[in-house]
């Protein structure tokens, strides 16, 4: 579990093909690893990978071809937002991200009003129902506050800390991002069908 509270932005320096998928290498010097070992979760641009192996500077995950399928920006170089996990001693700065995408949608949006930036983002239609005005969103990975909902897309305000720490700063018009919604939305509807 994670938070959405982006700790590094660390790059995708190689990318090995395997039968299952791909096995990516994570420069990741401004994370900090020394506490990190073999089986840990860290949120790669809004992805729970488990670390396979780990460096000084660096770890690597293995991405399954499921995870390809539903996910974007995992399977080229380049910078990349990264989380670790939540300890349960941590402070919830952001929201509950689980770090499973619910899916891809793609930025209609994104330009400067003053300082920050307005994000606009299109949502697959499937999961517009699950974003609220005021509601919480992870926008690879980044914990983001909904301030206005059209259908299925919808507007994030981008401070300028959010765009000095993450890679959202570098986000045009057209490209994709991993998705997911606030978890307590789904787990709402699931209530709300049973009665």
């Amino acid at each position: 579990m994670f938070t959405g509270i982006i700790t590094a932005v660390g790059k995708i320096s190689r990318i090995e093909s395997g039968k299952g998928g791909l096995g990516l290498a994570i420069d990741a010097h401004q994370l900090g690893l020394s506490d990190v070992k073999v089986g840990d979760s860290i949120a790669v641009n809004g992805v729970c990978l488990t670390v396979v192996k780990r460096g000084v500077k660096s770890f690597g995950v293995d991405v399954s071809r499921e995870t390809l399928r539903c996910t974007t920006g995992l399977d080229k170089s380049g910078e990349v937002n990264l989380e670790k996990a939540l300890r349960l001693s941590d402070r919830l700065d952001g929201h509950l991200v689980l770090g499973h995408v619910d899916g891809v949608g793609k930025v209609v949006r994104f330009e400067a009003l003053g300082k920050n930036r307005l994000l606009r983002v299109r949502a697959p239609a499937g999961l517009a129902r699950y974003i609220a005005r005021k509601g919480s969103i992870a926008v690879h990975g980044v914990s983001l506050t909904v301030n206005a909902v059209r259908g299925a897309e919808f507007e994030v305000n981008l401070i300028p800390h959010t765009l000095a720490v993450t890679t959202l700063r570098r986000l045009r018009a057209g490209d994709r991002v991993n998705l997911e919604v606030d978890p307590l939305a789904r787990y709402a509807e699931r209530l709300l069908r049973r009665r």
